[in-house]
């Protein structure tokens, strides 16, 4: 590929600059769901969500897994998808396991 392809594959400053804004606008919901108390019943899985997108923008856009070949983004999409299967199963556990203790 030559060097001006290349250089059009990428994405420009102002597309840097509006996912850091993204970043921060996602950053400042999360903040603000932490402190509101009528959200305390939905704040993990919210938040894990978030956590989700956030990661996505990173690994897409500052580590340029947009641009670069499908296999990288399989390389770190599969282990994050096995991540969050073993925590959500963990999740289930754990919760199961005090509702027995506690005979809930």
């Amino acid at each position: 590929m030559s060097e001006q392809a290349h250089a059009q594959a990428h994405a420009t400053t102002g597309t840097y600059l509006r996912v850091a804004a993204i970043l921060v606008m996602i950053t400042i919901i999360e903040v603000g769901i932490f402190y509101v108390p009528t959200f305390q019943s939905v704040l993990v899985p919210v938040l894990l969500f978030l956590s989700a997108v956030k990661f996505t923008l990173v690994v897409m856009f500052y580590m340029h897994l947009k641009f670069d070949n499908r296999f990288f983004t399989f390389l770190f999409g599969g282990p994050l998808l096995l991540a969050l299967a073993v925590v959500i199963s963990l999740l289930f556990i754990f919760y199961g396991a005090v509702r027995l203790r506690t005979g809930m």
